[in-house]
Order: structure tokens, then C-alpha cells, then sequence
């Protein structure tokens, strides 16, 4: 392979891929796979408006392939009284972990959020993953133990 890992923003072009690697994700997590359209879904949110609300970082291995990916997209704490940059995702494919592409997406995710004049960066991972946990730990990011809930509304 030629060429270094980097990370860049998301192209449209790159949407089939990232809805890939969605998929993947979502497996890993033991949850239900996206509904179908979600390369269109994304495209709306990241390109469809002036001020886009969603950002998405993907993470190229030596050689361009998209490993992995990061979402984000600003958010309010009413404690606080300010925003603050929520990463939805961050996901590599599992040959491409441990390569230095994490520390890559994560810096950049901190850059988006430097840019946007946000001070801080949150996210959650599964309890059970370990490795995420150890990943985000050894960043010194700081754990929040909380329950994490979702309901439904009828549309």
C-alpha cells in the first residue's frame, strides 16, 4: 500500500461507503441494522441545507480505502448553559484498529468542535466494549455513568 492514513470530511460520493460501515457498526453494537436509504438520509443531513446540522469525518487507510468514520453534530446542556460537540459514532473496521486511525478521527472530531467555538466533546460507547473503553480512557477523556434510554414516536 501506498500512501498514509488520514482523515477528511465525508463527500458525497464517500455516502454509499459510510452507510456501509453504518451497517457494520450497528452489528458490532448487536443492534438493528439501518433502514434502507440511509446514504440518502445522510446526504440530506450533510449537504442538504446552508449550515449542515451533521458533520462526518471518514478515515482512510494508506492506499484511500474508507475504514472508518465519525459523526458529529452540536448539541445544548441545559446545565451548562452552552453547547457542546456530541459524536454520534465513531467506527473502524476491526483490521484497521490499533493502526493509529482512532487517535486520527478523534483529533479531528476535537477539531470540528474547536472550530464550531465548542469547549467540549461528548459521546457514549456500550458498556461492554472494552476496547473502546480502554481506547477513550488512554485519551483522557472522563466516564459519565449514565443510563441511556430511546422512545419511540408514533409518526
Amino acid at each position: 500500500m501506498t500512501g498514509t492514513p488520514r482523515v477528511r470530511h465525508a463527500e458525497r460520493a464517500d455516502l454509499p461507503r459510510v452507510a456501509g460501515l453504518a451497517a457494520l457498526h450497528a452489528e458490532y453494537e448487536r443492534a438493528a441494522p439501518p433502514a434502507p436509504g440511509l446514504a440518502d438520509r445522510l446526504a440530506a443531513l450533510l449537504f442538504g441545507t446552508p449550515a449542515p446540522r451533521l458533520r462526518c469525518l471518514v478515515a482512510e487507510a494508506p492506499g484511500g480505502e474508507i475504514v472508518g468514520y465519525a459523526t458529529c453534530a452540536p448539541e445544548l446542556s441545559t446545565w451548562e448553559g452552552r453547547e457542546y460537540l456530541h459524536m454520534d459514532c465513531l467506527f473502524l473496521t476491526p483490521g484497521h484498529r490499533g493502526l493509529g486511525l482512532g487517535p486520527l478521527l478523534m483529533a479531528a472530531v476535537v477539531a470540528e468542535a474547536s472550530e464550531l467555538g465548542l469547549t467540549e466533546v461528548q459521546w457514549q460507547t456500550p458498556a461492554w466494549n472494552e476496547g473502546a473503553a480502554r481506547f477513550y480512557d488512554r485519551l483522557g477523556a472522563r466516564k459519565k455513568e449514565k443510563l441511556r434510554y430511546s422512545l419511540a414516536v408514533a409518526g
